[in-house]
Protein backbone atom coordinates (compact mmCIF):
# COMPACT_ATOMS: atom_id res chain seq x y z
CA UNK A 1 0.00 0.00 0.00
CA UNK A 2 2.55 2.37 1.10
CA UNK A 3 4.56 1.88 -2.44
CA UNK A 4 1.40 2.42 -4.45
CA UNK A 5 1.04 5.76 -2.24
CA UNK A 6 4.16 6.57 -2.98
CA UNK A 7 3.67 5.94 -7.10
CA UNK A 8 0.69 7.74 -6.57
CA UNK A 9 2.30 10.70 -5.52
CA UNK A 10 5.37 11.09 -7.33
CA UNK A 11 2.77 11.07 -10.42
CA UNK A 12 1.31 14.19 -8.45
CA UNK A 13 3.43 16.76 -9.31
CA UNK A 14 3.27 20.71 -10.06
CA UNK A 15 1.86 21.37 -13.99
CA UNK A 16 4.46 21.31 -16.30
CA UNK A 17 7.25 19.12 -14.32
CA UNK A 18 7.82 15.32 -15.14
CA UNK A 19 7.42 13.14 -12.49
CA UNK A 20 10.36 10.83 -11.48
CA UNK A 21 8.75 8.07 -12.61
CA UNK A 22 7.91 9.20 -15.97
CA UNK A 23 11.80 9.96 -15.92
CA UNK A 24 12.90 6.72 -15.18
CA UNK A 25 10.44 5.26 -17.47
CA UNK A 26 11.65 7.67 -20.31
CA UNK A 27 15.24 6.70 -19.35
CA UNK A 28 14.61 3.17 -19.42
CA UNK A 29 13.05 3.32 -22.71
CA UNK A 30 16.32 5.74 -24.53
CA UNK A 31 18.32 2.76 -22.51
CA UNK A 32 16.54 -0.08 -24.52
CA UNK A 33 16.44 2.03 -27.95
CA UNK A 34 20.47 2.08 -27.28
CA UNK A 35 20.69 -1.19 -26.59
CA UNK A 36 18.63 -2.00 -29.77
CA UNK A 37 20.30 0.32 -31.91
CA UNK A 38 20.51 -1.01 -35.34
CA UNK A 39 24.44 -1.02 -36.55
CA UNK A 40 23.02 0.30 -39.98
CA UNK A 41 21.73 3.88 -38.57
CA UNK A 42 24.06 5.86 -39.88
CA UNK A 43 22.31 5.23 -43.45
CA UNK A 44 20.33 7.89 -41.96
CA UNK A 45 23.79 10.11 -42.69
CA UNK A 46 24.20 8.79 -45.72
CA UNK A 47 20.64 9.56 -47.05
CA UNK A 48 20.16 12.82 -45.68
CA UNK A 49 23.88 13.85 -47.10
CA UNK A 50 23.65 12.55 -50.32
CA UNK A 51 19.94 14.05 -50.91
CA UNK A 52 21.47 17.69 -50.03
CA UNK A 53 24.35 17.12 -52.66
CA UNK A 54 21.53 16.26 -54.92
CA UNK A 55 19.91 19.15 -53.74
CA UNK A 56 22.34 21.57 -53.92
CA UNK A 57 23.41 20.27 -57.62
CA UNK A 58 19.63 20.79 -59.33
CA UNK A 59 19.43 24.88 -57.78
CA UNK A 60 17.89 24.05 -54.38
CA UNK A 61 19.99 25.60 -51.57
CA UNK A 62 18.08 26.58 -49.14
CA UNK A 63 16.76 22.25 -48.66
CA UNK A 64 20.52 21.45 -49.47
CA UNK A 65 21.44 23.97 -46.58
CA UNK A 66 19.02 22.65 -44.16
CA UNK A 67 20.21 19.23 -44.60
CA UNK A 68 23.83 20.11 -43.89
CA UNK A 69 22.56 20.85 -40.35
CA UNK A 70 20.29 17.87 -39.66
CA UNK A 71 22.82 16.04 -41.30
CA UNK A 72 25.33 17.14 -38.69
CA UNK A 73 23.12 17.14 -35.68
CA UNK A 74 22.61 13.43 -36.72
CA UNK A 75 26.12 12.28 -37.25
CA UNK A 76 26.82 13.58 -33.87
CA UNK A 77 24.00 11.67 -31.89
CA UNK A 78 24.57 8.55 -33.34
CA UNK A 79 27.89 8.91 -32.68
CA UNK A 80 26.94 9.55 -28.97
CA UNK A 81 24.61 6.78 -28.80
CA UNK A 82 27.17 4.30 -30.84
CA UNK A 83 30.04 4.86 -28.11
CA UNK A 84 27.22 4.43 -25.76
CA UNK A 85 26.15 0.92 -26.65
CA UNK A 86 29.48 -0.52 -26.79
CA UNK A 87 30.41 1.02 -23.28
CA UNK A 88 27.37 -0.55 -21.39
CA UNK A 89 26.08 -3.36 -24.01
CA UNK A 90 29.61 -4.48 -25.02
CA UNK A 91 28.22 -8.03 -25.45
CA UNK A 92 25.36 -7.18 -27.76
CA UNK A 93 27.34 -4.25 -29.62
CA UNK A 94 29.99 -7.74 -30.34
CA UNK A 95 27.45 -10.57 -31.23
CA UNK A 96 26.57 -7.77 -34.10
CA UNK A 97 29.67 -7.04 -34.89
CA UNK A 98 30.05 -10.82 -35.81
CA UNK A 99 26.53 -11.70 -37.34
CA UNK A 100 26.56 -12.34 -40.75
CA UNK A 101 23.62 -10.50 -41.63
CA UNK A 102 24.10 -7.28 -39.17
CA UNK A 103 27.86 -6.89 -39.27
CA UNK A 104 27.64 -5.37 -42.30
CA UNK A 105 25.51 -2.76 -41.28
CA UNK A 106 28.66 -1.25 -39.05
CA UNK A 107 30.13 0.23 -42.52
CA UNK A 108 27.38 2.55 -42.36
CA UNK A 109 29.65 4.50 -40.17
CA UNK A 110 32.56 4.81 -42.66
CA UNK A 111 30.15 6.04 -45.57
CA UNK A 112 28.16 8.25 -43.48
CA UNK A 113 31.67 10.18 -42.57
CA UNK A 114 32.56 10.34 -46.11
CA UNK A 115 29.18 11.10 -47.71
CA UNK A 116 29.11 14.55 -45.02
CA UNK A 117 32.81 15.67 -45.59
CA UNK A 118 31.62 15.87 -49.63
CA UNK A 119 28.73 17.30 -48.41
CA UNK A 120 30.34 19.93 -45.91
CA UNK A 121 33.34 20.60 -48.41
CA UNK A 122 30.73 20.96 -51.40
CA UNK A 123 28.26 23.06 -49.53
CA UNK A 124 30.53 25.41 -46.97
CA UNK A 125 34.24 24.78 -48.56
CA UNK A 126 35.50 24.29 -45.18
CA UNK A 127 38.33 22.36 -46.18
CA UNK A 128 39.57 21.41 -42.38
CA UNK A 129 36.39 19.98 -41.33
CA UNK A 130 36.72 18.06 -44.61
CA UNK A 131 39.64 16.91 -43.89
CA UNK A 132 39.41 15.43 -40.69
CA UNK A 133 36.38 13.37 -41.84
CA UNK A 134 38.44 11.83 -44.48
CA UNK A 135 40.99 11.06 -41.27
CA UNK A 136 37.97 9.38 -40.08
CA UNK A 137 36.59 7.60 -42.95
CA UNK A 138 40.10 6.22 -43.90
CA UNK A 139 40.74 4.91 -40.42
CA UNK A 140 37.40 3.20 -40.16
CA UNK A 141 37.18 1.67 -43.61
CA UNK A 142 40.54 -0.06 -42.73
CA UNK A 143 39.51 -0.85 -39.91
CA UNK A 144 36.08 -2.65 -40.96
CA UNK A 145 36.95 -3.72 -44.03
CA UNK A 146 39.73 -6.30 -42.16
CA UNK A 147 38.28 -6.60 -38.93
CA UNK A 148 34.32 -7.38 -40.38
CA UNK A 149 35.53 -10.13 -42.96
CA UNK A 150 38.27 -11.53 -40.70
CA UNK A 151 35.52 -12.22 -38.04
CA UNK A 152 32.98 -13.52 -40.09
CA UNK A 153 35.92 -15.94 -41.81
CA UNK A 154 37.42 -16.83 -38.82
CA UNK A 155 33.61 -17.48 -37.28
CA UNK A 156 32.79 -21.35 -36.67
CA UNK A 157 29.34 -21.51 -37.42
CA UNK A 158 28.58 -19.97 -40.28
CA UNK A 159 24.49 -19.10 -41.51
CA UNK A 160 23.69 -20.59 -45.38
CA UNK A 161 23.87 -18.34 -48.55
CA UNK A 162 20.25 -18.03 -48.42
CA UNK A 163 20.66 -16.85 -44.80
CA UNK A 164 23.14 -15.48 -44.43
CA UNK A 165 23.31 -12.96 -47.68
CA UNK A 166 21.58 -9.89 -48.51
CA UNK A 167 21.63 -6.34 -49.87
CA UNK A 168 23.51 -4.80 -46.87
CA UNK A 169 26.44 -6.44 -47.39
CA UNK A 170 26.99 -4.10 -50.50
CA UNK A 171 27.33 -1.71 -48.03
CA UNK A 172 31.33 -2.72 -47.78
CA UNK A 173 31.16 -1.34 -51.42
CA UNK A 174 29.54 2.04 -50.18
CA UNK A 175 31.72 2.48 -48.08
CA UNK A 176 35.04 1.83 -50.31
CA UNK A 177 34.03 4.13 -52.75
CA UNK A 178 33.03 6.67 -49.81
CA UNK A 179 36.78 6.98 -49.38
CA UNK A 180 37.33 7.15 -53.64
CA UNK A 181 34.64 9.93 -53.41
CA UNK A 182 35.97 11.82 -50.63
CA UNK A 183 39.56 11.39 -51.61
CA UNK A 184 39.45 12.99 -55.01
CA UNK A 185 37.09 15.87 -53.70
CA UNK A 186 40.00 16.86 -51.19
CA UNK A 187 42.74 16.14 -53.26
CA UNK A 188 42.86 19.72 -55.32
CA UNK A 189 43.51 21.09 -51.81
CA UNK A 190 46.38 19.28 -50.71
CA UNK A 191 48.81 20.37 -53.62
CA UNK A 192 52.57 18.01 -52.55
CA UNK A 193 49.81 15.37 -51.54
CA UNK A 194 47.56 15.79 -54.68
CA UNK A 195 49.21 12.46 -56.86
CA UNK A 196 49.27 10.06 -53.98
CA UNK A 197 45.86 10.91 -52.58
CA UNK A 198 44.45 10.33 -56.17
CA UNK A 199 46.60 7.13 -56.25
CA UNK A 200 44.97 6.15 -53.19
CA UNK A 201 41.61 6.59 -54.64
CA UNK A 202 42.15 5.19 -57.87
CA UNK A 203 42.83 1.64 -55.51
CA UNK A 204 40.03 1.89 -53.61
CA UNK A 205 37.95 2.52 -56.77
CA UNK A 206 39.15 -0.46 -58.65
CA UNK A 207 38.84 -1.96 -55.25
CA UNK A 208 35.50 -1.31 -55.09
CA UNK A 209 34.49 -1.98 -58.29
CA UNK A 210 36.07 -5.86 -58.02
CA UNK A 211 34.21 -6.04 -54.03
CA UNK A 212 30.90 -5.20 -56.35
CA UNK A 213 30.87 -8.04 -58.73
CA UNK A 214 32.12 -10.93 -56.13
CA UNK A 215 29.30 -9.69 -53.55
CA UNK A 216 26.48 -8.99 -56.36
CA UNK A 217 27.05 -12.68 -57.85
CA UNK A 218 26.62 -13.90 -54.74
CA UNK A 219 23.03 -11.92 -54.08
CA UNK A 220 22.13 -12.39 -57.50
CA UNK A 221 22.54 -16.64 -57.39
CA UNK A 222 20.45 -15.88 -53.75
CA UNK A 223 17.60 -14.11 -56.32
CA UNK A 224 17.73 -16.81 -58.56
CA UNK A 225 18.02 -20.29 -56.89
CA UNK A 226 16.66 -19.95 -53.28
CA UNK A 227 13.08 -19.32 -52.36
CA UNK A 228 12.06 -15.90 -52.36
CA UNK A 229 9.47 -14.27 -50.04
CA UNK A 230 8.35 -11.09 -49.68
CA UNK A 231 10.33 -11.01 -46.34
CA UNK A 232 13.22 -11.66 -48.04
CA UNK A 233 13.42 -7.88 -50.27
CA UNK A 234 14.29 -5.73 -47.49
CA UNK A 235 15.00 -2.41 -48.36
CA UNK A 236 18.64 -2.41 -48.25
CA UNK A 237 18.28 -4.38 -51.88
CA UNK A 238 18.40 -0.89 -53.06
CA UNK A 239 21.56 -0.82 -52.39
CA UNK A 240 21.93 -2.97 -55.57
CA UNK A 241 21.83 0.05 -57.68
CA UNK A 242 23.17 2.54 -54.52
CA UNK A 243 26.60 0.37 -54.15
CA UNK A 244 27.00 0.58 -58.30
CA UNK A 245 26.24 4.64 -58.68
CA UNK A 246 28.34 5.71 -55.65
CA UNK A 247 31.00 3.62 -57.46
CA UNK A 248 30.09 5.70 -60.85
CA UNK A 249 30.66 8.93 -58.68
CA UNK A 250 33.88 8.03 -57.71
CA UNK A 251 34.66 7.39 -61.31
CA UNK A 252 34.03 11.20 -62.15
CA UNK A 253 35.82 12.12 -59.46
CA UNK A 254 38.88 10.44 -60.83
CA UNK A 255 38.13 11.53 -64.30
CA UNK A 256 37.54 15.35 -63.13
CA UNK A 257 41.17 14.92 -61.41
CA UNK A 258 42.71 13.67 -64.73
CA UNK A 259 43.96 16.53 -66.15
CA UNK A 260 46.36 17.61 -62.86
CA UNK A 261 47.48 13.99 -62.85
CA UNK A 262 50.19 12.49 -65.32
CA UNK A 263 49.20 9.41 -64.28
CA UNK A 264 45.40 9.65 -64.13
CA UNK A 265 45.16 11.29 -67.46
CA UNK A 266 46.79 8.50 -69.76
CA UNK A 267 44.23 6.04 -68.09
CA UNK A 268 41.13 8.53 -69.14
CA UNK A 269 39.60 6.21 -71.54
CA UNK A 270 39.13 3.52 -69.45
CA UNK A 271 38.04 5.53 -66.54
CA UNK A 272 35.39 6.97 -68.62
CA UNK A 273 34.59 3.38 -70.34
CA UNK A 274 34.28 1.60 -66.81
CA UNK A 275 32.56 4.96 -65.22
CA UNK A 276 29.97 4.66 -67.98
CA UNK A 277 29.79 0.38 -67.34
CA UNK A 278 28.67 0.91 -63.63
CA UNK A 279 26.20 4.12 -64.32
CA UNK A 280 24.36 1.45 -67.21
CA UNK A 281 24.24 -1.24 -64.33
CA UNK A 282 22.80 1.17 -61.63
CA UNK A 283 20.29 1.77 -64.29
CA UNK A 284 19.54 -1.18 -64.86
CA UNK A 285 18.54 -2.24 -61.51
CA UNK A 286 16.69 0.59 -61.02
CA UNK A 287 13.36 -0.89 -62.94
CA UNK A 288 14.25 -4.70 -61.47
CA UNK A 289 13.78 -2.94 -58.39
CA UNK A 290 10.98 -1.19 -58.42
CA UNK A 291 8.87 -4.31 -60.17
CA UNK A 292 10.13 -6.32 -57.48
CA UNK A 293 9.00 -3.16 -55.01
CA UNK A 294 5.67 -3.60 -56.62
CA UNK A 295 5.53 -7.50 -56.36
CA UNK A 296 6.52 -7.33 -52.50
CA UNK A 297 3.49 -4.53 -51.55
CA UNK A 298 1.32 -4.77 -53.84
CA UNK A 299 0.90 -8.17 -55.37
CA UNK A 300 1.63 -9.59 -52.15
CA UNK A 301 0.40 -7.22 -49.89
CA UNK A 302 3.46 -6.97 -47.57
CA UNK A 303 3.42 -4.32 -44.87
CA UNK A 304 4.90 -1.14 -45.35
CA UNK A 305 5.86 0.32 -42.13
CA UNK A 306 9.17 2.38 -41.15
CA UNK A 307 12.37 0.69 -40.59
CA UNK A 308 16.14 1.75 -40.21
CA UNK A 309 16.52 -0.27 -43.34
CA UNK A 310 14.33 2.43 -45.24
CA UNK A 311 17.54 5.02 -44.90
CA UNK A 312 19.12 1.93 -47.17
CA UNK A 313 16.65 3.09 -50.21
CA UNK A 314 16.53 6.37 -49.65
CA UNK A 315 20.15 6.68 -50.43
CA UNK A 316 20.85 4.59 -53.58
CA UNK A 317 17.84 7.27 -54.79
CA UNK A 318 20.09 10.17 -54.26
CA UNK A 319 23.05 8.43 -55.10
CA UNK A 320 21.61 8.13 -58.39
CA UNK A 321 20.58 11.33 -58.73
CA UNK A 322 24.08 12.45 -57.65
CA UNK A 323 26.14 10.30 -60.04
CA UNK A 324 23.85 10.99 -62.97
CA UNK A 325 24.56 14.58 -62.65
CA UNK A 326 28.60 14.32 -62.30
CA UNK A 327 28.23 11.99 -65.03
CA UNK A 328 26.68 13.98 -67.39
CA UNK A 329 28.99 17.53 -66.32
CA UNK A 330 32.61 15.52 -66.81
CA UNK A 331 31.85 13.54 -69.48
CA UNK A 332 29.68 16.28 -71.79
CA UNK A 333 27.23 13.24 -72.43
CA UNK A 334 23.70 15.45 -72.97
CA UNK A 335 21.99 12.43 -73.48
CA UNK A 336 21.64 11.74 -69.16
CA UNK A 337 22.01 15.42 -68.47
CA UNK A 338 18.28 15.28 -67.43
CA UNK A 339 17.98 12.74 -65.79
CA UNK A 340 19.14 13.68 -62.30
CA UNK A 341 16.53 17.03 -62.61
CA UNK A 342 13.35 15.06 -62.37
CA UNK A 343 14.75 12.50 -60.14
CA UNK A 344 16.08 14.37 -57.62
CA UNK A 345 12.08 14.98 -56.51
CA UNK A 346 12.00 11.59 -56.18
CA UNK A 347 14.99 11.41 -53.72
CA UNK A 348 13.77 14.32 -51.97
CA UNK A 349 10.27 12.89 -51.70
CA UNK A 350 11.54 9.41 -50.50
CA UNK A 351 13.67 11.30 -47.62
CA UNK A 352 11.23 13.05 -46.13
CA UNK A 353 8.32 10.03 -46.04
CA UNK A 354 11.33 8.11 -44.40
CA UNK A 355 11.90 11.61 -42.00
CA UNK A 356 8.51 11.64 -40.96
CA UNK A 357 8.32 7.77 -40.56
CA UNK A 358 11.52 8.10 -38.32
CA UNK A 359 9.72 11.01 -36.20
CA UNK A 360 6.85 8.87 -35.93
CA UNK A 361 8.33 6.15 -34.77
CA UNK A 362 10.71 8.07 -31.78
CA UNK A 363 8.11 9.60 -30.44
CA UNK A 364 5.61 6.16 -30.27
CA UNK A 365 8.24 4.74 -29.07
CA UNK A 366 8.57 7.56 -26.16
CA UNK A 367 4.83 7.61 -25.17
CA UNK A 368 5.14 3.69 -25.12
CA UNK A 369 8.06 4.27 -22.59
CA UNK A 370 5.88 7.17 -20.58
CA UNK A 371 2.64 4.65 -20.34
CA UNK A 372 4.57 1.68 -19.71
CA UNK A 373 4.59 0.58 -16.07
Amino acid sequence: MASEKNAETSERQAPGQPSPLGQIRVAGGLARAIETLNPAYFALVMSTGIVSIAAHYQGFGTIASALLGINAAAYIVLWIMYIARIVFFTQRFRNDFRDHTLGMGFFTAVAASGVLGSQTLLLTGRFTVAGALWSVTVALWFCMIYGLFTGLITKEEKPSIAQGINGGWLLAIVATQAVTVLSTAIAPFLHIYREPILFMAFITWLFGGMLYIWVISLIFYRYLFFHFSPHDLTPPYWINMGAVAITTLGGTGLIAGAPGSPFLFELTPFLKGFTFFFWATATWWIPMLVILGVWRHGYRRFPLRYSPLFWGAVFPLGMYTVCTHRLAEVTRAPLISAIPKGFVYVAMAAWLITFLGMLHEILAGLNASKARP
